[in-house]
């Protein structure tokens, strides 16, 4: 609301101004509403000085807000809120707050040093540790560049803020799993860099985002496709498909009481991706409901070609990381579950599926992220927690 007087700032020392709580409050101390002018001024009395304040700018404040292409002074300015639903994701995520290295690695690294890992088993926590130590960063500075950058309005970017935050969580956790299990960061780095699945993975994504890094004119159709286009990407595609089946991989490990610190934390670690896809899709779909020019049926379909090539060097990396079934688990189970996320991500936002496979082959997934125990975990070390404020969900779905 416009303050149409406004107050002076008194700078008198506050020695020099002693405060007698017990005292009353003088008729000149109260704020008195004198005028409500058919609702759209308010006008109140304190101190002598008179302030109109204006509801219907107030009101066209939240209408000029929007994902991209809003007031920019809204930027600096949560209220009015116009996206409640960024806000509770938001709060979400920070009830899921946890930290890396509060977790026990004693087992792990018992585990990784007798001889009690199968070679495929260590194979895959290697390839999960190369593999995300890579990804992890990539999402963080594309949430930061291309998505966070070009938001407008408070909400968003103080959601998209608290994505960036968790990414680098996640990094840590990484760290973690290598000092404590002693691994060598060199092999580490040339994993990523020199296992063609691995870099293929990560060059597809990187590449749609120079052009938002660099800052494009949003008010231009082609422009909003390119940002939508990246804003999926991180979300749907990376987060919402290629992360899974190596998630999979290792909480597998974990439900057959293997590698248990590792899993804490990459359950712990899906658990935060379910809000960043939530995040994201909610993004995306504001984004395409207050520029509907940017939904072409040529657009859609690019976003499916888009997330059926990510489908494809997921399926030859999850070949990679499992060579032969293990863990529990069949390569061809993994390849179906592929397409089911896939699949539930296109029809998320609104597309076409690929695959038709409707049956998550994994099931048990939903139930291992989601598992909660109420304790502090600033003062436990059970790593099964969610604070006592936080939203109940049972399933990854609860999040849509």
């Amino acid at each position: 609301m416009e303050i149409i007087m406004e107050v002076p700032i008194l700078n008198a020392p506050a020695a020099e101004v002693p405060i007698n709580t017990a005292a009353p409050l003088d008729d000149t101390s109260r704020s008195t509403v004198i005028d409500q002018n058919d609702g759209r001024y308010v006008t109140h009395e304190f101190r002598g000085k008179t302030f109109r304040l204006d509801r219907e700018k107030a009101r066209a404040r939240k209408e000029a807000k929007r994902v991209i292409n809003g007031l920019r002074t809204a930027e600096l300015n949560v209220l009015p809120l116009k996206y409640p639903e960024a806000y509770r994701i938001y709060k979400q995520m920070k009830a899921n707050h946890w930290e890396p290295d509060v977790i026990d690695m004693t087992k792990d690294c018992t585990q990784w040093n007798s001889g009690a890992l199968k070679p495929k088993e260590r194979w895959i926590i290697e390839m999960g540790v190369g593999y995300f130590s890579a990804a992890e960063g990539i999402v963080g500075d594309s949430v930061l560049h291309a998505i966070e950058d070009n938001l407008t309005a408070a909400e968003l970017k103080h959601a998209a803020l608290r994505w960036i935050a968790e990414e680098s969580i996640h990094m840590d956790s990484l760290l973690h799993i290598i000092s404590s299990l002693d691994i060598d960061q060199d092999e580490v780095t040339a994993r990523f860099n020199d296992i063609p699945s691995i870099r293929r993975k990560n060059d597809f994504i990187t590449r749609q985002m120079p052009a938002v890094k660099r800052g494009l004119d949003l008010t231009q159709t082609v422009n909003k496709q390119i940002f939508a286009k990246a804003l999926f990407g991180i979300s749907q595609v990376m987060e919402g498909t290629q992360f899974y089946g190596l998630f999979a991989m290792i909480l597998s490990l974990y439900r057959q009481n293997k590698m248990t610190g590792i899993g804490q934390m990459f359950q712990y670690t899906l658990r935060d991706e379910s809000n960043h896809i939530a995040l994201g899709r909610f993004l995306f779909t504001e984004l395409i409901h207050e520029n509907p020019d940017i939904w072409t049926p040529e657009f859609r379909e690019e976003l499916r070609s888009f997330m059926r090539e990510g489908v494809e060097l997921e399926k030859d990396f999850v070949c990679d990381c499992l060579p032969e079934d293990s863990v529990g688990m069949t390569q061809a189970e993994f390849i179906t579950y592929v397409d089911y996320n896939a699949d539930r991500r296109l029809v998320s936002v609104g597309l076409e599926p690929l695959s038709q496979v409707t049956v998550n082959p994994f099931p048990w997934l939903d139930e291992v992220i989601f598992l909660k125990k109420e304790k502090n975990f600033f003062e436990t070390r059970v790593t099964e927690y969610q604070t006592s404020g936080s939203v109940t969900n049972t399933a990854e779905d609860d999040l849509v």
